[in-house]
């Protein structure tokens, strides 16, 4: 009897465990790592510099709060548009979680984009960049801080100058 019971415990143990498992973007992003098609890079802070002085001192201090970013993506093709849109329910999963807040959600051309962050109003441990397009694949850009200030991002991304090509990241030296 004694055995049973403790075989039954073991059991409820065992699967507790497994069933309380809850997907993460920090998971999903090493797993990605692993898998075939997937393009992913992490940029440190210290990379991170302005290539001019004609932005504000806000902006740079903006920029001093940011300790990594994490990128994956997964390009579309022909082969390949049941993994992507596996993948992208996988990342609808994660982001319906409690964990993450919408931050704002828009399109550019045929590309969706979500962002959300994690942390408190004016405290942000990290933002997310989301975006979708069945023609061209999906993406995550995970931008990790210390304490980042959602109103002074957005006027650091405005520093970041929109064009009709797309975004003009000249200014970011270091990454191109």
């Amino acid at each position: 009897m004694k055995k049973i019971t403790t075989l039954i415990v073991a059991f409820v143990l065992a699967f507790s465990f497994t069933s309380c498992t809850e997907d993460s973007l920090q998971s999903y992003l090493v797993e990605s790592q692993e898998k075939a098609g997937f393009l992913t890079f992490d940029i440190p802070a210290s990379l991170l510099q302005l290539k001019t002085d004609d932005v504000s001192a806000e902006t740079k201090a903006t920029l001093k709060t940011l300790n990594k970013i994490n990128i994956v993506a997964l390009p579309s093709n022909a082969d390949n548009s049941a993994v992507v849109e596996a993948e992208k329910a996988q990342l609808d999963k994660i982001f319906k979680g409690a964990a993450y807040k919408s931050l704002m959600r828009f399109s550019h051309e045929d590309i969706k984009i979500q962002l959300y962050y994690t942390g408190n109003g004016d405290e942000i441990d990290e933002v997310i960049a989301y975006a979708y397009a069945a023609s061209k694949g999906i993406g995550v850009a995970r931008i990790l801080g210390d304490n980042m200030n959602p109103s002074d991002i957005m006027k650091m991304m405005s520093e970041v100058k929109f064009n009709s090509k797309g975004v003009d990241f000249s200014k970011l030296s270091a990454l191109f």
